[in-house]
């Protein structure tokens, strides 16, 4: 890997082209390097990932208004739709659209945390739709999931967004149109002025994920990898960026980051060094924020030892800053404590659900959610004892960048009735690479059919597994089978989304 510095430029400086952050990316994009026999498999762990947490959320609202949205935009040769018949083909940005709501509703699918987050499984609804679309075979679609991980990983490890509360998605508009300019072998250039034109029109603020959070979160990713199929269309048909994006006097540094005097390290891999980003993200076993992850599991484990929760006086998490301000009460957000909050809301309360995890032992992604469940009194009470604190040497683990250091957990202290304290922490989730039960393929098929289990019969999610398995051998004429279909009598139980412009 290479360390390139990343700053803004005075538009008098001599800033050559060759030096921009987007060409540097786009040069990664176009190296023609094999793919490793673990980075394969990878990809194909998270392609079943995705596909499961997009069943189980087929039949919500934002899922079948991005559906209904993108039936209305039939094109041959297209894409595929989850949950549609594999026959029927879509205009592949509106199939990125809404496969990339499907993916994203429940976030229940990867993650990776440095200075900035991410779900890099995002990547792969645009780049799967264009692989569809344009007729490319699995192992071309391999190495350009590859290639989508690895840029929005590397801007993730070196460019904080929610600092300055632009929302991590600006990543992802990059390295999707990265990701699918290696899938159609497209030449340097062109792939520069996708990415240009990709980061351009997908940054927004980080309003989307506070206060009163809405289905915007879930919709958020989808626009951003509809922008880049759409940014490299136009960026095959000739059509230029704003340039320098990243370090241009009015660019993204200068007005929308750190300023003129910013600067960041942005690691990229060096001519012919294989994309292996991928193996250092981590999926989720439970349908909520990440940095809740290993807090779930933790109070999964100390419940036994607290014994009557109705007895709890306190209870502190002394945990990252992140954790801390985002999904803790560090945030200031009244909304974290609100039993009438949105689903949105409550999977980025870190108070509410380790009281739900405290009282159940367990976690469900929709019955932990439930508005009977968020508004129980003794939920409630258990819940407004529960607060975070920032401890320096859990961000310190936060930010660390050696993975058997690196860590997303917390110490909770739990100070009961009688004046007893009760403490416990937990640095890595349970699934974690390095956790107590670290998910490997078994693991992803079963939770692949926990998820698809009433949405997806048993001959489908069999079908489905088989094709993705196969991954690397399909032909593209074979790409349709990544896609699954629903019974009609289930996709009919959606949720009336009343008729927009298209119908």
């Amino acid at each position: 890997m290479k360390v390139h510095i990343v700053r803004a430029h005075a538009s008098s400086e001599d800033f050559p082209r060759a030096d921009h952050l987007a060409t540097r990316i786009a040069e990664v994009a176009a190296d023609p390097v094999a793919v490793p026999a673990e980075v394969s498999e990878a990809v194909i762990d998270r392609i079943i990932d995705n596909a499961g947490v997009a069943a189980a959320a087929l039949l919500r609202r934002p899922p079948t208004t991005a559906r209904r949205q993108a039936q209305t935009h039939p094109f041959v040769p297209g894409a595929t739709i989850f949950g549609l018949p594999v026959a029927q083909r879509f205009s592949p940005e509106w199939a990125a659209w809404a496969n990339g709501v499907a993916v994203r509703e429940l976030d229940f699918h990867d993650t990776f945390l440095a200075a900035e987050y991410s779900h890099p499984g995002d990547n792969i609804p645009p780049i799967l739709a264009v692989a569809q679309h344009a007729g490319r075979s699995g192992a071309e679609l391999i190495r350009a999931v590859a290639t989508g991980y690895e840029i929005q990983i590397d801007l993730a490890r070196g460019i904080c967004l929610h600092e300055h509360k632009i929302d991590h998605v600006a990543h992802l508009g990059p390295s999707a149109a990265a990701g699918i300019g290696t899938l159609l072998g497209l030449d340097v250039e062109v792939i520069y002025q996708a990415i240009g034109q990709a980061l351009h029109t997908t940054t927004a603020t980080r309003q989307s994920r506070k206060g009163e959070i809405s289905s915007w979160k879930a919709f958020a990713p989808a626009f951003a990898g509809k922008m880049a199929v759409e940014a490299v269309d136009r960026a095959m048909r000739g059509e230029g960026a704003p340039a320098p994006i990243w370090e241009g006097e009015d660019g993204v540094i200068a007005r929308l980051l750190g300023g003129p005097q910013a600067e960041y390290e942005v690691p990229l891999p060096v001519p012919g060094e294989p994309k292996r980003a991928i193996l250092d993200s981590y999926t989720k076993e439970h349908s909520a924020e990440y940095q809740s992850q290993a807090l779930i599991d933790l109070a999964r484990r100390i419940r036994s030892r607290i014994g009557d929760l109705g007895q709890v006086a306190s209870i502190v998490l002394h945990t990252s800053h992140h954790t801390h301000v985002v999904i803790g009460s560090g945030s200031g957000d009244p909304q974290k404590y609100d039993p009438h909050a949105s689903r949105e809301t409550l999977d980025h309360s870190v108070p509410y659900i380790f009281a739900v995890a405290l009282q159940d032992g367990t976690w469900h992604h929709e019955r932990s959610y439930a508005p009977e469940r968020a508004r129980r009194a003794d939920t409630v009470e258990l819940w407004h004892k529960i607060s975070t604190v920032e401890d320096p040497e859990w961000t310190r683990r936060y930010h660390s960048t050696d993975p058997r250091d690196k860590a997303f957990g917390a110490r909770a202290v739990v100070r009961m009735a009688s004046g007893e304290t009760i403490v416990d922490e937990l640095a890595v989730a349970d699934a974690h690479p390095l956790g107590a039960r670290p998910f490997g393929r078994a693991q992803y098929i079963e939770k692949f059919r926990t998820l698809a289990e009433g949405v997806l019969d048993a001959a489908e999610q069999d079908r489905f597994l088989d094709a993705a398995q196969r991954l690397p051998e399909l032909r593209a004429d074979e790409l349709d089978q990544l896609g699954f279909s629903v019974a009609p009598e289930i996709l009919a139980a959606a949720p009336e989304t009343g008729t927009g412009l298209f119908g």
